[in-house]
């Protein structure tokens, strides 16, 4: 893989229109496993490839859980009522063959809200409903996590996971030339796709500033929807390939999704 630098990849925001959302991600947190590529044979589109890395002499790809609670999601453009609820993605780093785009695939979305019934029945994402809880401990003097906690009772991805965090800990992203390279590659893919509820291939785009993650560890995790698609072991899931975490940062979404003809 040739090195990646952010500000190659850091464009300027797109000046919102129509419903475009803008939110406030808390507790952000990427959980990274890298498995064979062989596990995620058939999940997605011709179209895509999976974005591989060598780790040990061994060819993998990475998914990554990333949970977050929605803080103030309200319209971009216009007065309107702002919203809070806690949510989880799951996605799988590919690139796009036809733009040669890193992107990413999401498997789908856990989300705590009434307003779940938009993205899931008006635009037919893959978003399941979940009972999501967020006990979390940021000491602003250190600047760390004392405790991170997020569980989530549902049908389709119950999840339970808990981070730490070390005062100046060190990134480590194995399997990159260097640091920055895998941040662009974690942190800054802008567009996904993802296989609409009735079929369909779908995508949406969203915009953020460099985001500002620090290291953390994994004490425990289970994730059963990583389970149940035999794509990370409950035994594989207590070692990650690496934990980032940031208190808050900002999102702009690009909505409608599209359909992909």
């Amino acid at each position: 893989m040739n090195s990646l630098k952010l500000n190659d990849f850091l464009n300027s925001r797109q000046a919102p229109k129509g419903i475009d959302v803008v939110c406030k991600l808390q507790h952000f947190a990427i959980i990274t496993y890298a498995v064979e590529p062989a596990r995620f044979a058939g999940l997605f589109p011709e179209r895509f490839k999976l974005d591989i890395l060598e780790i040990n002499g061994e060819e993998k790809a990475l998914i990554s859980v990333v949970p977050f609670i929605d803080v103030d999601f309200t319209s971009a453009v216009y007065p309107f009522p702002k919203f809070t609820m806690g949510q989880t993605n799951y996605r799988i780093y590919i690139i796009d063959k036809q733009t040669n785009e890193r992107c990413v695939w999401f498997l789908g979305t856990t989300l705590d809200s009434w307003t779940l019934a938009i993205p899931k029945y008006i635009w037919n994402l893959p978003w399941y409903s979940g009972d999501v809880k967020f006990d979390c401990d940021f000491d602003d003097s250190q600047q760390i996590y004392l405790k991170y906690k997020m569980t989530t009772d549902a049908t389709w991805a119950p999840a339970n996971v808990e981070l730490a965090q070390t005062k100046n800990a060190a990134i480590e992203l194995a399997g990159f030339p260097d640091i920055e390279t895998g941040l662009v590659y974690l942190t800054h893919p802008l567009a996904g796709f993802y296989h609409r509820r009735d079929g369909k291939l779908g995508t949406y785009r969203v915009w953020h500033k460099q985001l500002k993650v620090s290291s953390g560890y994994l004490k425990s995790a289970s994730f059963g929807l990583l389970s149940r698609l035999g794509l990370v072991t409950q035994e594989e899931q207590q070692i990650a390939h690496s934990v980032l975490i940031e208190p808050i940062n900002e999102f702009t979404i690009y909505l409608p999704p599209k359909v992909v003809k």
